[in-house]
């Protein structure tokens, strides 16, 4: 369903990609996927993810599922919604986002069956490796205290993504890991893969930029190699 490698951009609740510039901002996200073949996946808020779903052909990921069924569960949103709107997965976990690892289990198990991709993402070695244990699709290893800093994990704390890697492969050796806090630049996205991850994930790196366009499509470059 996924070809990796994978750059998953997450729009978070920045006003720079809600209602109408979310479906922009995925619009141009999907033009580098046609010009260059690279994944590039994309994950609005909640509330335009129907719509940008409608618009594009890359990944579509909801930002967070609720381990609920449906039903009298007022503000929650189940994975049936997420695949209703058209999304093809979900991230899980997210440092801004966290829930616990019972819950992980249940939405992991459940997107399976509803043949849904799972991105769960975690904050050291140890907790991504619990958390492949779980059967995701993947595991993203983020240390929350270089989100949104500009300082890529891959180059600053390089033996967390090997760690997590290792750890990875020897807990279950199917579930891919991305690397994702700090990541801007084609330089970023290259430390990654050389770490042994299969992609990134992203937000204010690309969210933030002035030129949608072309810091999507730095990011890119080095895969194309």
């Amino acid at each position: 369903m996924i070809k990796y490698p994978i750059i998953l951009i997450n729009f978070k609740a920045y006003r720079e990609s809600s209602g109408k510039k979310a479906v922009e901002l995925a619009k141009i996200a999907e033009k580098v996927w046609k010009e260059t073949g690279v994944t590039i996946g994309v994950a609005p808020q909640l509330t335009d993810l129907g719509v940008v779903a409608r618009e594009v052909e890359i990944p579509v990921f909801a930002q967070h599922a609720d381990a609920v069924e449906p039903g009298s569960a007022t503000g929650h949103v189940t994975l049936e919604a997420i695949k209703d709107a058209g999304a093809i997965g979900t991230m899980l976990n997210h440092s801004e986002r966290r829930i616990r690892a019972d819950q992980v289990d249940f939405l992991v198990k459940k997107a399976r069956k509803l043949n849904l991709v799972t991105v769960v993402c975690s904050n050291t070695p140890e907790v991504t490796a619990a958390m492949a244990s779980l059967s995701p699709d993947m595991v993203a290893i983020e240390p929350p205290e270089l989100i949104g800093t500009g300082i890529p994990v891959s180059k600053a704390k390089p033996e967390i993504v090997l760690n997590s890697v290792k750890l990875v492969e020897k807990v279950n050796p199917e579930v891919k890991v991305l690397c994702g806090a700090g990541i801007t630049t084609g330089d970023d996205v290259e430390a990654a893969i050389n770490l042994g991850t299969v992609g990134v994930l992203l937000a204010s790196g690309v969210v933030k930029a002035k030129d949608w366009y072309s810091a999507i499509m730095n990011l890119v470059k080095p895969l194309l190699k």
